[in-house]
């Protein structure tokens, strides 16, 4: 009974193995490596167990492998038979002293290098957001800043650090046409060569939040710029730090959240409906999504412009969702000493 089972299990072994599929069905895309030869294994006639690993899947070193439909190792005739594979060796593509087979790839930055048919790599041509020349340029001139890599924008492309880490569109016709507000400025009137808001005005100046790859600087700036005067105006009196999610998610009349948005439509959202602060609607929104993140803030008239929440913190550890809205937006020159003045007097400007 022993020897019969014995018998049976190695008629389904070999049922299986001989109807499988063989590694050269669809032609060989590793021709060129050591299996046999680096497992140090040649079996005579047929052994299950003469196996090593290949890829995803086994190639056999044993006699058995070498049917029509072959799942030999891509070594096995030279290695093991020591004659030439009955099939061309790819040439491969050599990088770094290791040659690699037809197909392979790796990444250079942000592009993609494969191993051609004919021997070479052939790496895409993006033009990618780090650029390690670009920086060795800069940092050879005298600007006053150095340059440097920053690793999480590596491998990223320019186009996509365009379209992810930025996101504000061109103002319309109709905002750039606003009159502009002009600082009342002696002709001999001489500004100071360095200047820290921080400084100033200390403990009204918010530290900056970190947009990731969310296209939301039209509601990172508002809300930045918002918090700032708001507590340089109330003289310290009110310090909020301004939600952006707020903003992006809410202040959707034209606007597309982490996709990109206005900002003449955030400052009429900041004005006309009010956001919360960054702690009781916290950031949430760390990629561009197709879906915009529900509103979960709205608020209500009380009467003289002033508006109040309709629903709790969507951060269930805080409880002030108090509303802050701010007076209409205004249009600065676009003559630098103005606007050094302007940030001297009132204090940030986007």
């Amino acid at each position: 009974l022993g020897l019969l089972a014995e018998a049976t299990l190695a008629s389904r072994v070999r049922t299986r193995r001989e109807l499988a599929p063989g590694l050269y069905e669809h032609g060989v895309y590793d021709a060129s490596g050591s299996y046999c030869q680096r497992g140090d294994v040649c079996c005579h006639g047929r052994d299950d167990g003469c196996t090593v690993p290949y890829h995803d899947t086994l190639c056999y070193c044993d006699l058995f492998c070498n049917r029509t439909v072959s799942d030999c190792c891509p070594d096995f005739w030279e290695y093991c038979l020591g004659i030439p594979a009955p099939f061309p060796k790819a040439p491969g593509c050599a990088r770094a002293g290791r040659r690699y087979p037809t197909g392979a790839t790796y990444r250079e930055n942000c592009n993609l290098c494969t191993c051609g048919p004919s021997g070479t790599w052939q790496c895409e041509d993006h033009a990618c957001l780090m650029d390690g020349d670009l920086i060795d340029a800069i940092n050879r001139g005298n600007y006053g800043w150095r340059a440097a890599n920053y690793s999480q924008f590596w491998g990223m492309m320019l186009e996509d650090g365009v379209r992810y880490r930025l996101g504000t569109f061109r103002p319309s016709p109709t905002v750039m046409n606003m009159n502009e507000m002009h600082m009342n400025m002696d002709s001999n009137e001489v500004l100071p060569s360095h200047f820290d808001a921080a400084a100033k005005w200390p403990g009204m100046i918010h530290e900056p939040l970190d947009q990731g790859n969310c296209a939301g600087s039209w509601a990172f700036s508002t809300a930045a710029v918002a918090s700032d005067r708001i507590s340089i105006h109330s003289m310290g009196h009110m310090t909020p730090a301004l939600s952006p999610q707020n903003l992006l998610s809410c202040d959707t009349r034209n606007q597309r959240g982490c996709s990109g948005g206005r900002l003449d439509g955030a400052w009429w959202y900041l004005r006309r409906r009010g956001v919360v602060t960054d702690e009781c609607y916290p950031f949430t929104s760390q990629e561009s999504q197709p879906a915009a993140q529900p509103c979960m803030m709205h608020s209500r008239s009380t009467g003289r412009g002033k508006r109040q929440a309709t629903a709790r913190c969507p951060n269930p550890q805080t409880r002030a969702n108090e509303i802050y809205q701010s007076t209409p937006a205004y249009r600065l020159s676009s003559s630098e000493k103005e606007i050094m003045k302007e940030l001297l007097e009132n204090g940030p400007v986007q």
